[in-house]
C-alpha cells in the first residue's frame, strides 16, 4: 500500500489539496482511498474516492462495544458504561486515523488528510510509541508466563479473567502495528501545505524536525499563491510577502505552486484542476542509519534537519538510543554491534539547517568484548588504522 500523507498548518487548505490529489490520482484509473477527520469537498464521492472517515467519537464506542463486551463476559461483577457514554482519550484522533488507515488497505493509493502539523506528527510517532509502550507492559518474560496462561485457559484448568482479555487483544494489535508504514518514506511520502505567510517557514521547519526524529522526510511543500492581478498599493505588498515566503519554504522542501482560488472548488473537475500530478512514495527501501568506522570506534549519523542544540536531548537506555527534539521522542533499537559499545560522544552538526544531523560516537564496551578483539580494535602505536606508519 502506497501513502501520501498531507498536513500543514491550521488553515492552509489540506483538506482541500489531499481531496484534489486524491480525485486526480483516481482520474488516472487507480484505486484510491481518502483518509480524513474532516468532511471531504464537495465532488470527492462522485469521482469512485473510497471515502474512509476517521471520527473519533464513534471509533471509540465500536472499540468499546467489542472489548466491553469480553470483560463483561470474563468478569460477570464488573460494571461497565454504555459505548454511549465513553469520554475519548486525548489522542484518540491520531489513534482513529491509524484504525481507518488499516481499513483503507486494500487501495492502491491512500491520501491521508492527516490535518495539522502537530496531529501529523503525532500519528506518525504513534505505532512506535505503541510498540515500545507495549514492550514495556509485556517484556519477553511475561509474555512466555501469558502463553502458558492462555494454553491453561483453553484447557479449561484456569477461569478466564479480564488478563485474559488483555492477553488476547495484544496479538491483534501488534499485527494492526505491523501493517503500519508511516515512518517509511518508501511507502509514505509526505507533503506540507502552506499559506505562504510570515511564520508559515518557521512552522514547517518545526514539523521537518519532529518527522526526522521518526525516520520520515517531507518530500515537497504545496504553497497557496495568489493569482498574479492589476498593480496596486495592497496587492504589491501582499505579493512582495508572499515572493519572500516562497523562497523561505524553498528551504525546507520542493516548493510546488498551487494558485489560490476566489472561491472553493466544486466537483471532481475543479478539484483535480487544482494540482500537478504529483509523484507518489519511492518504493524503494530507505537505508537504514548505520554505524561507521572512525578512529577510536564507531559514528552513528541521524539526520535531523533544522534542528537546534538547546531542543535535542540524547540518553542510552539499555539496546536503545533515545532521541528527543522538537517536542518528540523516539526510542531507536540499537544494531548488535552498537549494543556491544558505550556512547562516548554526541553532536549536533550545522544545527539550525536543512543538513542538521545527530552525530553520536560510540566506543567498544570492556566488559561485553573479548580482549583479543578488544586490543585489535587499538591500532599500533604509530600506525594508523590504514595500515601506514
Amino acid at each position: 500500500m502506497r501513502t501520501l500523507l498531507f498536513t500543514g498548518p491550521g488553515g492552509a487548505g489540506t483538506t482541500t489539496v489531499a481531496a484534489a490529489a486524491a480525485v486526480r490520482a483516481a482520474g488516472a484509473g487507480r484505486r484510491v482511498a481518502l483518509v480524513t477527520a474532516q468532511e471531504p469537498p464537495a465532488g470527492v464521492a462522485d469521482s469512485g474516492v473510497e471515502v474512509v472517515r476517521a471520527d473519533p467519537r464513534a471509533g471509540l464506542e465500536r472499540l468499546w462495544e467489542r472489548w466491553g463486551a469480553e470483560l463483561t463476559a470474563a468478569v460477570p461483577d464488573l460494571a461497565l458504561p454504555p459505548a454511549t457514554s465513553v469520554v475519548p482519550l486525548p489522542g484518540a484522533r491520531e489513534v482513529t486515523l491509524l484504525a481507518a488507515l488499516a481499513r483503507a488497505g486494500d487501495a492502491d493509493l491512500v491520501v491521508l488528510d492527516a490535518g495539522p502539523l502537530e496531529t501529523a506528527a503525532g500519528l506518525v510517532a504513534l505505532p512506535g510509541a505503541l510498540r515500545w509502550w507495549l514492550e514495556q507492559a509485556l517484556p519477553t518474560r511475561l509474555r512466555m508466563l501469558g502463553a502458558v496462561r492462555t494454553a491453561a485457559v483453553r484447557a479449561g484448568t484456569v477461569r478466564r479473567g479480564a488478563v485474559d482479555v488483555a492477553l488476547a487483544a495484544v496479538p491483534e494489535l501488534e499485527s494492526w502495528l505491523g501493517a503500519q508504514a508511516l515512518t517509511d518514506p518508501s511507502a509514505t511520502a509526505v507533503r506540507l501545505v502552506a499559506v505562504p505567510r510570515p511564520g508559515a517557514a518557521a512552522a514547517l521547519r518545526h514539523a521537518t524536525t519532529a518527522l526526522a526524529v521518526h525516520g520520515q522526510t517531507p518530500t515537497g511543500v504545496l504553497a497557496r499563491v495568489l493569482p498574479d492581478a492589476a498593480a496596486g498599493g495592497w496587492w504589491a505588498a501582499r505579493r512582495a510577502e508572499q515572493e519572500e515566503s516562497l523562497a523561505a519554504l524553498a528551504e525546507v522542501a520542493e516548493v510546488v505552486q498551487v494558485p489560490e482560488s476566489a472561491a472553493a472548488p466544486r466537483g471532481a473537475a475543479a478539484l483535480a484542476a487544482l494540482l500537478p500530478d504529483l509523484p507518489g512514495p519511492a518504493g524503494e527501501p530507505a537505508p537504514a542509519p548505520a554505524p561507521e568506522r572512525v578512529d577510536g570506534g564507531w559514528r552513528l549519523v541521524l539526520p535531523l534537519p533544522f534542528a537546534e542544540r538547546a531542543d535535542v536531548g540524547l540518553t542510552r537506555w539499555e539496546d536503545d538510543l533515545v532521541l528527543t527534539a522538537a517536542g518528540t521522542r523516539r526510542s531507536l533499537r540499537l544494531d548488535a554491534l552498537l549494543r556491544r559499545c558505550v556512547v562516548t560522544s554526541g553532536s549536533l552538526a550545522d544545527a539550525g539547517t536543512a543538513r542538521a544531523r545527530l552525530q553520536v560516537g560510540f566506543a567498544a564496551d570492556p566488559q561485553q568484548w573479548p580482549a583479543d578483539l578488544l586490543a585489535a580494535q587499538q591500532p599500533e602505536p604509530g600506525r594508523d588504522e590504514g595500515g601506514t606508519r
